[in-house]
């Protein structure tokens, strides 16, 4: 049952919940202005591990002081009630927008990040990691502003300890490879997750999806993601590469803090707004009182226009740009035609030295072969489409009659994965049509597995698994109906073991009760909770698990 009242506070209504509690609209007494509370449970409440982490995420927030993080007013403790105050913000998560729109366009998702990224800047600042990044924790506030809240799981720097069980802390959509292996995050690690959710809100996707939350966490670690142009075919190669880089499995090769990538967004949002304008007009005005001046490419058409050669052609663009400046040496030297005349002929030069061709050894293309062929050891994915690109085609242009016959076997398997590959449109998840049979067939498998029909998915996969083993003209369908299967097979494997582990649980917890030890079933029901509660295939796990505290109190 929902409080009437905590310390102050008039609870108005419930706003929100989850794995550690409740949030509610209240109304303090005195000033009378609206704030959310956020209580944690009554079951929760009478575990250490729970109220420590409940404190900590009050501690974090009294540090931080900044217009994009919620602000902590007051906290207490009344009767079994933990609670703290915030600021209220009206209006809706970042996760309610994104299934509103499906997709938010680029411009006003690097918007969105730039205020976050203050709000990280903020928090790194203060030796505070966020670690659970993710849109359900952003606010999006009726003018716009975003608020960063819910520092639950919150490390801070000095702090010696990874999470408070020495495991896993986040969420799985959104989580860094590096704590997806149990590893300490730093800064890196909010801007991955960041990166997660710039992903969502431009491709309305997130980098990695599976059936259990082991599943994915496995793919932040190994993975790979399709790129956001993928999805977003007109998405500016700028964004894409910015999305990309934030997704780098390595956190050397992220963004190196949360100021340098604000400047970045920044940046990459004018130049872009710059290019858009540079295909629309011909005259760009540049001076602050209102004299128009011709921009330097159309300097440099209008030169060419006349048909210089390539010297004048130089000299008149070091003209336009020093025309402004104060006249000196420089000045004089660019404006002799044999002096730009010699530096054009350097850059010539340089040009053919940098594109000269490497001469590539037997042994060099038979390791381009190993490598490709490695790739294809794989599950399928888009590295088999770069194996393709950067070590199958370039041996076929470079010596067709030696590895025309072996790729041709790896080939085929990259065609049939391409052509099963789903694709987005605006009707929603469609698929290529198939050349046969088996083609379509393995296509309506990867259908199940992608529902999360596992088990259907196996019995096709077996079937024509079956079909296939004898037929020679199809060996390389016959080899990937394998690689599925198996794939498959370990996916069902894994649920299975997870919903025995479960059962197996909540049948203890229940007997530990009935026989009076009420604290250890509350032990293990707490676990299931905090361990599955962003699962939702455990959802009706959890949902037991939760009832089942309730029952206990």
């Amino acid at each position: 049952m929902d409080p009437a009242r905590i310390g102050p506070f008039q609870i108005l209504e419930k706003i929100g919940s989850g794995g550690m509690g409740n949030v509610y609209l209240g109304q303090q007494d005195e000033s009378g202005r609206l704030v959310a509370v956020k209580v944690l449970s009554a079951s929760l409440a009478r575990e250490s591990g729970f109220v420590d982490r409940f404190n900590r995420e009050i501690d974090a927030m009294r540090k931080l002081k900044n217009p994009h993080i919620v602000e902590l007013f007051e906290s207490g403790v009344e009767g079994e009630n933990y609670y703290y105050a915030m600021e209220y913000v009206a209006g809706e998560t970042l996760m309610a927008l994104i299934r509103r729109e499906k997709r938010i366009p680029w411009r006003q998702a690097f918007e969105i990040a730039i205020q976050v990224c203050q709000a990280l800047k903020a928090a790194h600042d203060m030796g505070i990691i966020h670690r659970d990044l993710k849109p359900s924790n952003l606010l999006v506030g009726p003018d716009g502003i975003i608020k960063l809240t819910d520092f639950g799981v919150a490390q801070v720097f000095a702090s010696n300890r990874l999470t408070a069980t020495g495991g896993i802390i986040g969420t799985a959509e959104f989580m860094s490879p590096e704590q997806a292996q149990g590893k300490r995050a730093g800064k890196p690690s909010d801007l991955y997750s960041l990166g997660a959710v710039l992903y969502a809100m431009i491709t309305g996707r997130t980098p990695f999806v599976g059936s259990t939350a082991v599943e994915v966490i496995q793919k932040h670690k190994f993975g790979v993601f399709d790129r956001p142009k993928m999805y977003v075919p007109d998405l500016p190669t700028r964004v894409d590469e910015t999305i990309c880089r934030l997704l780098e499995k390595d956190p050397d090769k992220r963004f190196p803090d949360s100021l340098v990538l604000l400047r970045h967004l920044e940046q990459t949002i004018r130049l872009e707004d710059f290019a858009d304008v540079a295909q629309t007009q011909d005259d760009i005005i540049n001076t602050e009182d209102g004299a128009a001046t011709i921009a330097l490419a159309d300097r440099a058409k209008a030169a060419h226009s006349s048909h210089p050669g390539p010297a004048t052609l130089m000299q008149t663009l070091m003209r336009a740009e020093l025309a402004e400046g104060p006249q000196g040496i420089l000045s004089a030297l660019f404006n002799n035609v044999y002096v730009l005349v010699l530096l054009l002929a350097l850059v010539i030069l340089g040009g053919f030295w940098w594109i000269r061709p490497h001469r590539q050894t037997a042994a060099d293309r038979r390791q381009m072969f190993e490598t490709g062929a490695a790739i294809l050891e794989q599950s399928p994915g888009p590295e088999w489409l770069r194996a393709r690109s950067e070590y199958f085609e370039p041996l076929l242009a470079a010596d067709p009659d030696t590895w025309r016959e072996p790729l041709a076997p790896l080939l085929e398997k990259i065609k049939l994965y391409e052509s099963m590959r789903p694709v987005r449109s605006k009707h929603g998840l469609s698929q290529s049509d198939p050349k046969s049979e088996p083609e379509r067939l393995l296509q309506l498998a990867l259908h199940y597995r992608q529902i999360g029909d596992a088990a259907r998915a196996e019995q096709i996969l077996t079937a024509l698994d079956a079909i296939l083993a004898d037929d020679p003209s199809r060996t390389h369908l016959h080899e990937l109906t394998a690689q599925l299967l198996a794939e498959t097979r370990k996916q069902l494997a894994a649920g299975e073991d997870r919903d025995q582990l479960l059962n197996e649980a909540l049948a203890r917890a229940r007997k530990l009760t009935a026989e009076g030890h009420v604290d250890k079933a509350r032990q293990i029901l707490t676990g299931i909770v905090d361990l599955y509660a962003d699962d939702a295939s455990a959802a009706e796990f959890v949902k037991q698990a939760r009832e089942a505290l309730e029952r206990s109190q």
